[in-house]
């Protein structure tokens, strides 16, 4: 299976959704600076926000990277690079991956148990698993942005109210940030059925590092006016937390 899934039938067919992925990208991004400069945009303003934006993708890109290598080791190279390189999540492809081989009756989630028809499953779901988002989009997101937009205030001179929109992602970060931390804490905690305390600490300790890390950046951000630093607050966050997770 190592020759299949790393045949270079494989990586042209990967390698050439990657390329239009990455053309149709640059293409849009040319369009959108011309209509900055259109609209009376400040070209420094465009500049420091592509160089903000470069600088985002790049850092947290570092864990995509390993999260490439760590699946190839199962499902070849071409497949995960393609998965996490267009749409897709890390955390997500690894989960559908592991519950798709457990499925079909692997073991572990490797290369020495993977059969042809078990990687036609385990590719299979998790492309069509993560569809949904892009099609709901296309039928609904109008709607959507309307809802989240709220209704126009009659009184402008009044202090604009929070919409639908502000309170749903508040919602939304504040319940999956407790649903991992509640995962966190029950896997330290339980055990065989019973209270061990003797799980793993990894996770939660990579949660508030991270969380300290976020803290220190938006101190600096907001009490030093050091406002440069929010475009390194997430990236940074995520690569401290990552280098905590493999030192322990």
């Amino acid at each position: 299976m190592t020759e299949i899934l790393n045949s270079p039938f494989l990586y042209g067919i990967c390698g050439g959704i990657i390329l239009f992925v990455a053309v149709v990208c640059l293409v849009f991004m040319i369009r959108a600076y011309r209509a900055g400069i259109a609209a009376g945009m400040d070209k420094g303003m465009l500049k420091r926000t592509i160089t903000s934006s470069i600088t985002f993708t790049i850092l947290p890109s570092v864990g995509i990277l390993l999260g490439v290598i760590a699946l190839s080791g199962s499902l070849g190279t071409p497949w995960p690079w393609l998965r996490l390189s267009v749409i897709g999540a890390l955390h997500y492809e690894t989960q559908v991956a592991q519950a798709a081989s457990e499925q079909v009756g692997l073991k572990t989630l490797s290369m020495s148990e993977m059969t042809p028809e078990a990687f036609s499953t385990i590719a299979l779901l998790m492309s069509i698993c993560i569809m949904w988002g892009m099609i709901l989009s296309f039928f609904f997101n109008k709607m959507y942005l309307k809802k989240l937009n709220g209704k126009p205030d009659k009184n402008p001179d009044e202090p604009k109210r929070k919409g639908f929109g502000d309170t749903a992602m508040v919602a939304m970060f504040v319940g999956l940030v407790s649903a991992y931390i509640g995962s966190y804490i029950g896997g330290f905690v339980s055990g065989e059925g019973s209270f061990t305390f003797k799980g793993d600490l990894t996770p939660i300790i990579v949660s508030l590092v991270s969380a300290l890390v976020m803290a220190i950046f938006t101190y600096f951000a907001e009490k030093k006016h050091m406002v440069w630093l929010e475009s390194f607050s997430i990236a940074g966050s995520m690569l401290v937390g990552m280098i905590v997770a493999v030192l322990m």
